[in-house]
């Protein structure tokens, strides 16, 4: 759990109702960053544009000398180099990845954290060795329950000294889901705000799963119960035990048509045809439909999904509408439905920690005659 240097027994802060975002929030938002919606018509993120949270600080690291041990519940303790990794076998996977507090800002009242709007999202090419093969290696004990993996970032998280910690299943782990152990994005090194020199991607799940700066992997006889499980649950009340926060629920955003005022982002377009596009995903199983609505989810169209999902299974779907908007204002919103029939909720899925409000997106357009286009 870390060293407890605070008061811990107080959870997550909800806002007051009439509270405005604060400085924290505001530092936290300088840091962090998303991915602007226009750059949705990249199949891969470029990454500079791929969402960036980072709980601490962002460890400067040394990959000459890095070392990731294996160690624990296994037969054969490893300690790898850079070097050793990447001359194993690699795999490369599109990966789509999203924040699970995506949609935070968003939800009334307002959970106090990083405040993200809809746009804490993106899709790379990662390449690494599969996690199963590092661990075949190593020789897991049929007693291990758990897989601790370890960053190199160190921090205070309402009172709690820790590194950034999480842990998968056993089964999990070493599952059909190709888990990787990275070391380059879109086929570069990884850049530091990403994980330089390795880092855990789990497709499917939600962000925090992805481990950065990983430097250990620990098989465990026990579930792992450190801060970070502990703190990413659905909670309804601050004494609800709660469910894990685990895979990305189904959304679909759309990139914002026409142009946009500044302040307020309202989008500005002609009364001619246009044609509108997004990305849709589900850490579940693979997105089936996409639906758009041009009057505030009072009427729905079925878009045109143009990926084929087994390609790259792990990673969102482009899809496309066409639309004549007529002169005034429109609010347009997009719902996916994934494989299990799961879709995105018209009213807000409220949890005290604010985490994965897949609430359907909504974008306010002007149509207006006479601009140019």
């Amino acid at each position: 759990m870390g060293t407890r240097i605070g008061d811990v027994s107080t959870p997550s802060r909800v806002a007051a109702p009439d509270e405005g975002i604060g400085h924290d929030e505001l530092a936290l938002a300088a840091r962090n960053h998303g991915l602007p919606l226009e750059a949705l018509r990249y199949d891969v993120t470029p990454p500079g544009l791929h969402y960036v949270l980072t709980h601490y600080d962002v460890p400067f690291t040394d990959p000459e000398h890095w070392e990731l041990t294996i160690s624990g519940l296994v037969d054969r303790p490893l300690t790898l180099t850079l070097d050793e990794l990447r001359a194993l076998p690699s795999e490369t996977h599109r990966v789509t990845m999203e924040c699970a507090g995506n949609g935070r800002a968003r939800l009334t009242p307002r959970p106090v954290s990083q405040p993200w709007l809809t746009e804490a999202v993106g899709t790379a090419e990662w390449t690494g060795v599969p996690l199963r093969e590092l661990l075949a290696e190593a020789g897991v004990s049929p007693d291990a329950v758990d897989a601790v993996f370890t960053g190199a970032d160190h921090g205070v998280e309402r009172g709690v000294e820790q590194d950034y910690q999480r842990a998968l299943s056993v089964a999990d782990a070493m599952g059909e889901a190709p888990v990787l152990v990275a070391y380059a994005m879109n086929g570069a090194p990884l850049p530091p705000q990403h994980g330089s020199p390795l880092r855990l991607v789990v497709p499917g799940w939600y962000g925090m799963g992805n481990v950065k700066w990983l430097r250990d992997v620990r098989l465990t006889g026990e579930p792992f119960d450190g801060f970070q499980h502990s703190a990413y649950r659905y909670r309804a009340s601050a004494d609800d035990p709660g469910v894990p926060v685990t895979r990305m629920a189904p959304r679909a955003l759309l990139v914002p048509p026409g142009f946009p005022d500044f302040m307020s982002r309202a989008r500005f377009v002609p009364p001619n045809p246009i044609r509108v596009e997004g990305r849709a995903w589900s850490g579940h199983a693979p997105v089936t439909s996409v639906d758009l609505s041009t009057d505030g989810g009072t009427t729905w169209t079925p878009a045109t999904l143009e990926d084929d999902p087994t390609t790259h299974p792990w990673a969102w779907r482009h899809w496309t509408a066409d639309w004549t908007p007529t002169p005034g204002t429109h609010t347009l919103t997009a719902r996916a439905t994934d494989a299990t029939g799961e879709t995105q909720p018209l009213e807000e899925p409220w949890n005290r920690g604010g985490f994965g409000n897949n609430l359907v997106q909504e974008v306010r357009v002007v149509c207006v005659r006479g601009m140019d286009g």
